[in-house]
């Protein structure tokens, strides 16, 4: 083998990797979300959406045009559909409304390409095309891990001054509290832009 073919295997390699890895999405309770997928190909006949944790484990199908809620979990009645019903360019995106803790997991999205063979109760057993882990996380849970971070640098600050027998240095003590607040509302204020684009 040459050391380019070697090369370029190892880069296709991670964009295998990168173009099929699991995806990590995280939600506050109350919110709506979507759980991105994309199909290659742009004629699809049918999507389905399971948590494989749950029974029946169906999120939801939609199939020649209609969603089917016939073995849907009951859990996503009403709460589940697709970013774009005519399936244009294979975006088989999913939007979960109003999450909350139980709606915790892992999902997959599998598709049924227009012209493949009909099976009963429509199911798709092909592997998935994505797979997305939904967290959805308390924004109090964020703060506390925020403040206890805090209090960790300043504690262990105060116990390096002690050590080296350097006064505590109350002022200075004061101004990193200050600058981690600025820096924690900062971060706070970055994540929630992040968050709402």
């Amino acid at each position: 083998r040459s050391p380019l073919s070697s090369v370029l295997t190892f880069l296709l390699l991670i964009v295998v990797c990168y173009c099929f890895s699991d995806l990590t999405v995280v939600v506050q309770p109350g919110d709506d979300v979507i759980l991105p997928c994309q199909a290659a190909d742009s004629s699809i006949r049918a999507v389905k959406w399971t948590r494989p944790d749950l029974e029946p484990d169906t999120v939801l199908v939609y199939r020649d045009g209609h969603l089917d809620p016939t073995y849907q979990h009951p859990s996503f009645k009403d709460r589940v559909e697709l970013v774009d019903r005519d399936l244009k360019d294979g975006n088989v995106s999913l939007i979960l409304k109003n999450v909350s803790s139980i709606d915790n997991g892992t999902y997959e999205c599998r598709v049924a390409p227009a012209g493949s063979k009909r099976r009963k109760r429509g199911i798709i057993d092909s592997e998935p095309i994505r797979t997305v882990r939904l967290q959805v996380t308390e924004p109090a849970a964020v703060l506390v891990l925020v403040a206890a971070a805090v209090f960790g640098v300043l504690m262990y600050k105060r116990r390096k001054n002690k050590r080296s027998g350097q006064p505590a240095d109350e002022a200075s003590a004061d101004k990193f509290i200050n600058k981690s607040q600025s820096s924690k509302q900062l971060t706070v204020f970055s994540c929630a832009v992040l968050y709402t684009t």
